[in-house]
């Protein structure tokens, strides 16, 4: 016999833990994916520029670039891939850094406003005229420089928007220092002879100094320390020549960052650079 509590079906209460689901979740990984995505493909188009430029076209990109450099409102163009056209024909204006513009184009930046006076287009071609003897004589195109065409091989120089560039550069088996950072007799001779001319013109100087780098192992390489005491050596050294020290406006020193060969580590990154700064 079955009691009467055996007739009743039991009764099974189950609850239910019910989480409220965020409605906003799963937004935010997207952007950061979408940077990410992003950098990636800066990353891999820098690979591919460093791959397909030469130095000469990667320098055009860097001083494009560099807030240093003034970019005028007429771009560059050129019929092959990362071409351009000479600075010296009409109309065709930025070459490797270089921004220089002609008589006929100054005319034309004048008629368009850009000078407010015919005078400011008068002075800068008397100072364009200017910087170019003063380099002519550099480079002895005139015929009255007595620096040789050994020691030339250490120059390289360039008219830009900031003024005359004047780089002189180490030489394998021939450094412009010696061991203690004194400036050895290639590097003299030229100093000496950028004092010799530099009457020619009015304009205030800059020095900048750079060395190559060294492998990462020597952890007592400061870069740093050598290059600002090498332009504080390049500029005592013409000040005892004969240059006046109020036309030096600044001396900088870059270590090894910035440099001029694509390995880091080539003599040609060790340079110093006397700039006669545009009025």
């Amino acid at each position: 016999m079955r009691s009467p509590d055996d007739s009743v079906a039991p009764i099974i209460i189950k609850r239910k833990k019910i989480i409220a689901a965020d409605e906003h979740h799963g937004g935010a990984w997207k952007v950061a994916y979408a940077d990410f995505v992003t950098a990636m493909m800066a990353f891999f188009m820098l690979m591919w520029l460093l791959n397909a430029t030469t130095e000469k076209q990667r320098k055009g990109l860097a001083d494009y670039f560099s807030p240093t450099i003034s970019i005028n409102r007429t771009s560059g163009g050129g019929k092959e891939l990362f071409g351009g056209d000479s600075v010296l024909s009409d109309g065709s204006l930025p070459h490797i850094g270089s921004n220089i513009q002609s008589d006929k184009s100054l005319k034309e930046t004048a008629s368009k406003g850009l000078y407010k006076h015919k005078a400011d287009v008068e002075s800068s071609k008397f100072d364009q005229e200017k910087l170019q003897e003063l380099l002519d004589k550099l480079t002895a195109k005139t015929g009255e420089s007595t620096i040789n065409d050994t020691v030339l091989k250490h120059v390289k120089t360039r008219l830009t928007d900031i003024g005359l560039i004047i780089e002189i550069y180490d030489l394998p088996n021939s450094a412009l220092f010696d061991q203690f950072e004194k400036p050895k007799q290639a590097l003299q001779t030229i100093l000496e002879l950028i004092v010799e001319i530099t009457p020619i013109v009015t304009n205030s100087l800059a020095i900048e100094t750079h060395v190559s780098a060294l492998p990462v192992v020597l952890m007592n390489h400061n870069a740093w320390k050598i290059s600002m005491e090498r332009a504080s050596v390049v500029r005592q050294y013409m000040e005892a020549k004969g240059m006046e020290p109020k036309r030096i406006k600044r001396m900088t020193g870059y270590a090894d960052r910035n440099p001029a060969a694509r390995n880091p580590m080539a003599m040609r990154n060790s340079r110093v650079s006397i700039i006669f700064l545009r009025k």
